[in-house]
């Protein structure tokens, strides 16, 4: 069994309208947003051995704000994750070996909303598969569980576990 965490970037900044997509950092609401999953996690023991996280600034600051890790976690930030639709992301995690166990992927949507998607398949409805259906909003995190090898990954293959928002989280109802 694998778990698989899809986490979207938190909320980031448009004050500079002159920066390039990838260079935008988070705004205020996006650092705390991020933070606070980031306590959520290590509260409900979500501690990948593997991030794979887009290289662009606001995902980098994403992951900046969960850490520390309270193990030994490898960070990776491929290239093709920037922006990277379904077909990306299930070559990504088909390529995986089947030692990483807990993987997190940060990245962007419509790519992440769409394979997350893909993943609950059109089988299972639950109150989160159905809050999932609807948004993936930023800084919002799925973990899902995956029964079979990574190189099998398709259509259907996750059993979503929890869909976390940051609204869902008391210090940010505040």
């Amino acid at each position: 069994m694998h778990q698989l965490l899809l986490l979207r970037h938190a909320k980031s900044s448009w004050d500079d309208p002159g920066l390039a997509d990838r260079a935008r950092p988070l705004n205020k609401r996006g650092e705390r947003a991020a933070a606070a999953i980031g306590r959520a996690m290590s509260e409900l023991g979500l501690i990948p051995g593997l991030i794979l996280a887009s290289p662009a600034r606001r995902s980098m600051q994403t992951l900046a704000a969960l850490a520390p890790f309270p193990r030994p976690t490898r960070i990776e930030t491929p290239e093709p994750l920037y922006l990277a639709d379904v077909p990306q992301l299930l070559a990504t995690l088909r390529a995986l070996a089947e030692s990483e166990a807990g993987t997190l992927v940060i990245g962007h949507n419509p790519g992440l909303h769409e394979f997350a998607v893909m993943l609950v398949g059109k089988t299972r409805s639950t109150a989160d598969s159905e809050r999932l259906a609807q948004h993936f909003p930023t800084a919002a995190l799925a973990e899902f569980a995956i029964a079979g090898r990574w190189q099998d990954l398709g259509p259907g293959g996750g059993r979503l576990v929890r869909f976390l928002l940051p609204r869902d989280l008391p210090e940010m109802a505040a």
